[in-house]
């Protein structure tokens, strides 16, 4: 019986022994490379047991300038890796065989293109003469196109469109009709030039696009038909770059604004990877990642979900823009762990994190408790016991897991918090960050009123006096032993005296239009008798004038120290009391305040200013009535930002009065000159302006300093 098996185990050997024999002597093989020159163009021939069914796909490189070429499921046969060649712009070849897989590369002393042809059972490659593009100027035609003709027919473009991308970067993107169409893409001074072979432009595709307005560097963009092809001319501006691509049917020409910083040995793009050009028809993107991978050394962990088959065409290109264009035309997602790239549908990638996220939730909820205290030096225990548990509406903010809790030790201002280990971590942090000196501010406001008074008036007194005797008065009369005299007529105070001698004094204003007092003082009077007579009759002249001139100044200087985002308040005045009823129908007595109150929130900006929440008034007491004293207020609320150590003018008030009055006989008022004798005249001019400074310093500690 175990010699049966025995038989059977040998048996399985050597068949599987025979097929693996016969499919490695049924697979090509690499069995010599040659370099030569014929007609003034290298050639690099590369002979293989068994003739080849379609051309490698292959690569370049720029720096070092490097040619690969992949040939899948051949082996390498010449039994050595390096051809050493040294001929012309070819130093060596290197054959190097992964698997079912060899990968050829041309290494070069000069970068340059090349075509692949299959002759028989040789692969045939040709190289550009590198030799004379160094020497010759470039001309246009001298340029490669960026993807030659397939077509044998003209077709039509089926849409030109423009975005502006995230960075700032101005996208044309060129639906074209199939992926055989050539592309060449040339800079021609300031403008970049994309012609299209072998296509046809619709009508309403022929215009010219402003689109200056999207913040890109392309400001224009004009397509137009030129012979057989559809050329588009675009205008960037500034210092830019470029870079195109082709993924499938989609051609893309991006130009970007250079960015330049000060800090960086070399200047370039976002992109700063080895440049590298592509030049693939419908590959593999699970082949297309690995020649990348091959490339830049990297591993790639390819998701087995990641299917399809792509086109590209890429002509110097970073590597990591390259793989960024591969991943976003086919809906990938990338992460990268050390050298280890995993590339996966994106929602694949977020299906995974979810996963991690919920696993690490669900290990919080085994792992044990731990109790550690935090002695707060500056904040309050209390509150930031609170920041952390969350109350109400902040139980969404909550920081420790679902059976942490925080203890607050009002007495000694510690905070005893049990959690997880991770979690207590975490809170160490957040203390270190909110247990931190606050920072002060002195706040001082300079309250300044100043008064301005003026006051002017001028005025008469016209009259006459009638002394005469007691019995020969004219027109006088007696009556009851005493003697009055009348005189004229009353056009204002009668005054009669009688004398020791039995004379009767009168004394009668004609116009009495005096000068009104100014400030409690009466106006300064003259008097003079005009004229007088035999008969003791006098005609009197009484001027009076008053001129007052005033100016006053009041200054408050309230001042206080508060603590970054603190309220602080000071206040000084007097309390006035009033009677108040109450609901018994008894009164009380009640307080209104009368004060100077400063009332201020400073916040400290990152830069060093001070935003101030400012409430500031000065009531004083006014004119007493019957329901108690009047209250003259002067209030200003206003948020300001102030540079620390400057004063602002937060608010004023002005007020100017002026007024001009006259009075006057009618008729003798209006006489040219003589009219001043019969009327009154008052002018007053007060001004009173009120200024509001405000002047925030932050205190600077001692042993900061």
């Amino acid at each position: 019986m175990a010699n049966r098996m025995w038989n059977k185990f040998f048996v399985a050997v050597a068949v599987l022994f025979g097929l693996s024999y016969g499919q490695a002597h049924a697979q090509a093989a690499i069995e010599a490379v040659s370099g030569s020159i014929q007609g003034g163009a290298e050639v690099i021939r590369i002979d293989l047991s068994q003739p080849l069914t379609a051309v490698p796909t292959g690569f370049t490189i720029q720096s070092p300038a490097r040619i690969a070429l992949d040939f899948p499921g051949v082996a390498n046969g010449m039994g050595r890796s390096t051809v050493e060649i040294n001929q012309g712009n070819l130093k060596s070849v290197s054959v190097v065989q992964a698997g079912d897989r060899t990968r050829v590369v041309l290494n070069l002393k000069q970068a340059t293109a090349y075509k692949a042809q299959i002759q028989g059972k040789s692969l045939v490659v040709v190289l550009d003469a590198a030799v004379a593009r160094a020497t010759a100027t470039p001309s246009v035609a001298a340029i490669p196109t960026f993807a030659s003709s397939q077509s044998r027919d003209s077709q039509a473009l089926k849409d030109i469109d423009f975005r502006r991308g995230t960075d700032g970067a101005g996208r044309i993107i060129v639906a074209l009709p199939n992926n055989q169409v050539g592309v060449d893409i040339r800079q021609q001074g300031q403008t970049l030039v994309v012609e299209f072979m072998k296509s046809t432009l619709p009508e309403g595709l022929r215009r010219r696009l402003d689109v200056a307005d999207f913040g890109t560097p392309v400001q224009t963009i004009t397509t137009f038909q030129s012979g057989d092809r559809v050329r588009v001319v675009i205008e960037p501006k500034g210092v830019w770059e470029h870079s195109a691509y082709q993924s499938d049917e989609q051609f893309v020409v991006e130009v970007k604004p250079q960015k330049i910083d000060p800090n960086k040995l070399t200047q370039g793009p976002t992109f700063n990877g080895q440049k590298l050009s592509l030049n693939f028809q419908n590959i593999e993107v699970r082949s297309l990642l690995q020649v990348i991978a091959d490339f830049t050394n990297f591993n790639i962990v390819t998701s087995d979900s990641v299917s399809g088959a792509v086109t590209l065409r890429l002509q110097e290109v970073p590597w990591d823009q390259a793989l960024e264009i591969i991943l976003q035309a086919k809906g990938l997602g990338v992460r990268k762990t050390g050298n280890v790239l995993w590339i996966a549908p994106r929602d694949e990638i977020a299906a995974k994190e979810k996963l991690e996220r919920e696993s690490t939730v669900a290990l919080e909820g085994l792992e044990p408790l731990r109790t550690q205290s935090f002695q707060m030096n500056y904040a309050k225990a209390a509150e930031i016991a609170v920041s952390l548990v969350g109350t109400g509406t902040a139980i969404a903010a909550r920081i420790l897991s679902p059976r942490g809790s925080a203890i607050a030790q009002v007495r000694t201002n510690q905070l005893f918090v049990t959690d997880v280990g991770s979690k207590l971590e975490q809170v160490q942090q957040l203390i270190a960050k909110l247990d931190v000196p606050v920072r002060q501010v002195l706040i001082e406001a300079r309250i300044v009123e100043a008064s301005d008074t003026f006051g002017k008036s001028l005025g008469v007194r016209l009259g006459g006096t009638d002394q005469r005797a007691q019995n020969g008065g004219d027109g006088g009369y007696s009556l009851g032993g005493e003697n009055r005299v009348a005189f004229g007529t009353n056009y204002g105070n009668v005054v009669a005296a009688t004398g020791a001698g039995g004379t009767a004094d009168l004394t009668s204003n004609f116009v009495n239009l005096p000068a009104l007092g100014q400030g409690g003082y009466n106006p300064a009077t003259l008097a003079v008798s005009i004229f007088s007579s035999a008969a003791n009759r006098f005609l009197n002249l009484e001027i009076s004038a008053l001129e007052a001139d005033g100016k006053g100044k009041v200054v408050s200087s309230p001042r206080v120290v508060t603590a970054d985002q603190v309220k602080a308040l000071i206040e000084q005045g007097t309390e006035l009391p009033y009677q108040v009823a109450t609901s018994s129908g008894a009164t009380s007595i009640a307080f209104r305040k009368a004060n100077l109150k400063l009332e201020v929130t400073p916040q400290i900006t990152p830069e060093g200013n001070v935003i101030l929440d400012l409430d500031v008034s000065k009531d004083t007491v006014g004119q007493a009535t019957a329901a108690g004293f009047a209250i003259n207020t002067k209030h200003i609320k206003t948020q300001v930002l102030v540079e620390n150590g400057g004063t602002v003018v937060i608010g004023g008030i002005f007020e100017l009065n002026e007024s001009e009055s006259e009075t006057k006989v009618p008729f003798l008022g209006d006489l040219p000159g003589i009219g001043n004798l019969f009327k009154t005249k008052q002018r007053i001019s007060n001004k009173q302006e009120m200024l509001v400074f405000i002047t925030p310093r932050m205190v600077v500690d001692r042993e900061s300093r």
